[in-house]
């Protein structure tokens, strides 16, 4: 499908060369005959099962009467995981999501752009209308609605930390928009990652996992062996790599759509990278850390207030070591209109700034490649 081939091309062009695979994202439909109907699914351990009932019903334990916590993960969440059809003028594709709150689901954004029809099933074969509730493209999310949610579909929560790194996490969806119900295992392998976003920007604060993705995936559950959200399953990039965004983020920018349609993001209007050894021997600091400005934009926020050469190594009273963790400070802590204090490196002296946060512009960059990664 022309929808999901483009998908794919932008990460794979914004990944790079550090990763070899692309969308976790929304699949075609196999054969192009839309979404399995059957009621088929697929067990944590592979084999597939049919009717209208879960695979939850048929798990079994081991001889001795064991339950493998995996197990229990997938019986715990499965109910409240969907598979999402999404029609858009091109034709057809598939993928993940879960109930959030009521009748309110969460999926990617890119599985739900420009759609002219929205179907949603349930675990137990149950199919519903869904219509947008609201999208934002800068962090890959989106909200539905649907009307007559069944009642065992329950709200899943979200963790209340950031995971630890070696965390065992299960993503749960529906990989190809066939394998209905399909749960992998692994871990959490890195957090605050910067992955790409479709309009140039990045997407921060997202936890990295080895469990196994795959197309139709996209905009389902990564729980913790509590149940619990560890992130919305955004993309895949090889056999043991793969992003989901973090818990932290998926509740920030969701109550906003939920409750406006829209969410706004703090914008610096900057391009900026992590300061290297060199870097930090030319600016005179004692070791690598912070961001040196790269480029300011003539209208931006931060013009008049920051300079090409200045090192941010301060914001908002954090210490700031790398981009990424200024890129999660400000997608986590901070709204246009914020005024913040900056303790930057501009001629081999420290001083602190005030600087008035604007609203990123809707796009940035062209056909979805990321751009200098302006924030």
């Amino acid at each position: 499908m022309d929808r999901e081939r483009t998908t794919r091309r932008r990460y794979l062009a914004a990944l790079g060369a550090a990763l070899a695979g692309g969308l976790a994202g929304c699949s075609e439909a196999f054969g192009g005959q839309g979404p399995r109907t059957d009621g088929s699914a697929t067990s944590p351990n592979g084999t597939s099962t049919a009717g209208g009932e879960p695979s939850t019903n048929t798990t079994e334990g081991s001889a001795n009467g064991d339950v493998s916590p995996y197990t229990e993960v997938y019986r715990g969440v499965i109910q409240s995981v969907v598979l999402i059809n999404a029609r858009t003028a091109r034709g057809e594709g598939q993928g993940s999501g879960f109930v959030y709150r009521e009748n309110y689901l969460v999926t990617n954004e890119h599985v739900v752009s420009d759609v002219t029809d929205i179907q949603v099933r349930f675990a137990r074969g149950e199919w519903r209308s869904a219509s947008v509730v609201g999208t934002d493209v800068s962090s890959d999310l989106a909200v539905l609605s649907v009307e007559n949610r069944p009642e065992y579909a329950k709200a899943l929560s979200l963790v209340e930390a950031e995971p630890a790194i070696g965390t065992e996490v299960v993503a749960i969806g529906n990989p190809f928009g066939r394998f209905d119900g399909s749960a992998s295992a692994g871990i959490v392998s890195g957090v605050n990652r910067s992955i790409p976003a479709q309009n140039g920007f990045t997407i921060p604060d997202a936890v990295q996992t080895d469990a196994a993705v795959n197309p139709g995936n996209s905009g389902g559950p990564l729980v913790n062996l509590d149940s619990r959200v560890v992130g919305v399953i955004n993309s895949g990039g090889g056999e043991n790599i793969a992003f989901a965004i973090s818990a932290a983020l998926v509740d920030r920018v969701v109550s906003a759509l939920i409750e406006d349609g829209e969410y706004e993001h703090a914008y610096m209007g900057i391009g900026s990278r992590t300061v290297t050894p060199r870097v930090a021997e030319e600016a005179g600091l004692d070791r690598p850390r912070g961001v040196l400005v790269g480029r300011v934009l003539p209208e931006g926020p931060a013009a008049g207030t920051l300079r090409e050469g200045d090192v941010i190594v301060g914001f908002g009273g954090n210490e700031i070591d790398t981009r990424q963790q200024l890129a999660s400070f400000l997608a986590l802590e901070a709204s246009p209109g914020d005024t913040v204090d900056l303790t930057v490196l501009r001629d081999g002296e420290r001083r602190t700034l005030e600087l008035s946060l604007g609203e990123r512009p809707q796009r940035s960059g062209a056909g979805g490649q990321p751009s200098i990664a302006v924030r």
